[in-house]
């Protein structure tokens, strides 16, 4: 029975987050971490931006790569599957429905001046996954995810470097520096 409430909580949590979310991908993870991690308490909050950060390097919507890893996190396989059915079904059931309907919506003022606001709406939340994330790597009292962050920021926005190549580099540095604190250790053990 405990089982049973889980799966159906799991899907309504991801349904309702997905159905209330407008802006992108970036806009449901602080809702989810709310979610899992504040409310419900089934994930801590350093593997929440574990899975956020597996989330954004994975192809595919972030969204539906949050829902599947907490999904897993939480109860597997079926868990997975779950979560990626309740967040995929509202934007499918909307977006069917907007299509219906599209000529009205486009030539509405009302729409597009909701939509207008909307925006602003997905920049704070947006700016205050960047805060959170930012406040976890700064509680880690490293340096190195700090230089990375400022790396990839750098190389980014100054330089216009590709993308995939700051995705690679960040996974070399990441897994060099997981080798060496493992290797710390065992050392100390």
């Amino acid at each position: 029975m405990k089982d049973k409430n889980k799966y159906l909580k799991l899907f309504t949590s991801t349904f309702q987050l997905s159905a209330c979310t407008f802006g992108g991908g970036f806009v449901i993870i602080p809702l989810m971490r709310k979610k899992f991690v504040e409310d419900l308490g089934w994930i801590d909050e350093q593997e929440m931006m574990d899975l956020t950060a597996i989330a954004q390097s994975s192809p595919g919507a972030i969204a539906v790569n949050a829902a599947i890893l907490v999904g897993y996190r939480v109860a597997g396989i079926p868990g997975a599957l779950l979560t990626v059915a309740g967040s995929v079904l509202p934007p499918l059931i909307i977006i069917s429905i907007i299509s219906m309907f599209y000529q009205a919506f486009r030539d509405n003022p009302i729409v597009n001046m909701a939509m207008t606001g909307m925006l602003a709406g997905v920049a704070a939340v947006i700016m205050d996954v960047v805060v959170t994330m930012a406040k976890s790597i700064f509680k880690l009292k490293r340096i190195l995810p700090v230089l990375v962050m400022l790396g990839a920021f750098i190389a980014t926005y100054f330089f216009k470097v590709n993308i995939i190549l700051i995705i690679l580099v960040c996974g070399v540095v990441g897994a060099v520096d997981t080798l060496y604190q493992q290797k710390n250790r065992k050392e100390l053990a």
